[in-house]
């Protein structure tokens, strides 16, 4: 029958029907909270005097979030989803650091700046692991729900990584 809607927020003929809106919050929160990592790996790694353990933790953050995000964002594109609708939503679930956490990385030196990065970096993975996990149990979108599941998998390794960083410092 013609115009029935079976559920779907998406007619049934559009080329955008394998999404849901998991997939689309999934993305748009994910690319913020991914271009923070990348400002924090970026503001490490400007620092003189960060181990090298440390300085090679960031930059593979850097080195796998970026095209992270390019994707991403592609995807909100071709969904047609507009990306700010989420934006200056509270963070304070999700992991992110507030302008107060990003400026005390900034002016944090020596073995104080790869602590407080390791600590931050950590607090902000675990929010991502949650927004990721919630997109594989509810999201639609394949290429999505696997994208949200090597996050889950790479950042717990990360994770652990930091853990034993800090210990080493």
């Amino acid at each position: 029958m013609e115009g029935m809607d079976h559920g779907s927020s998406a007619p049934a003929e559009s080329s955008n029907a394998d999404f849901n809106d998991a997939d689309a919050m999934f993305a748009s929160m994910m690319i913020p909270h991914h271009e923070q990592a990348v400002e924090m790996s970026e503001m490490l790694l400007a620092k003189d005097d960060v181990p090298a353990d440390v300085a090679d933790l960031a930059q593979r953050i850097m080195d796998a979030q970026g095209p992270e995000i390019d994707t991403m964002n592609a995807w909100l594109e071709d969904w047609g989803v507009d990306a700010s609708v989420h934006e200056g939503m509270d963070h304070g679930e999700d992991g992110m650091m507030s302008e107060e956490d990003m400026a005390e990385l900034e002016d944090a030196t020596g073995v104080d700046a790869s602590r407080l990065f390791l600590e931050q970096m950590i607090q902000h993975h675990e929010g991502a692991i949650d927004m990721a996990q919630d997109e594989v149990d509810n999201g639609q979108n394949p290429d999505a729900v696997e994208l949200a599941q090597t996050i889950v998998d790479t950042q717990q390794a990360e994770i652990e990584e930091m853990q034993e960083l800090l210990t080493a410092l």
